[in-house]
């Protein structure tokens, strides 16, 4: 199931026209970009996220490792 990319009904994959709104609707072509499209972003937010977090763990450890060398008087 799709939706219309006019009005947001919900149709039958593989039509052409919306049958609500009457709009054309993307061909299987565009639309197979797109999901591919889709899943790179997703690949790629991923891929930030996880680095962000390696980095920010790596953060805590220094501080971590600043503090316990300060001399304590």
């Amino acid at each position: 199931m799709g939706f219309c990319i006019s009005c947001g009904q919900q149709h039958q994959d593989g039509i052409r026209f919306c049958r609500f709104c009457g709009n054309q609707q993307p061909g299987e072509q565009l639309l197979a970009r797109l999901r591919q499209e889709a899943e790179q972003l997703h690949y790629l937010r991923v891929q930030a996220q996880a680095l962000a977090q390696q980095q920010q763990q790596q953060q805590q450890q220094y501080s971590q490792n600043q503090y316990n060398q300060q001399p304590r008087w």
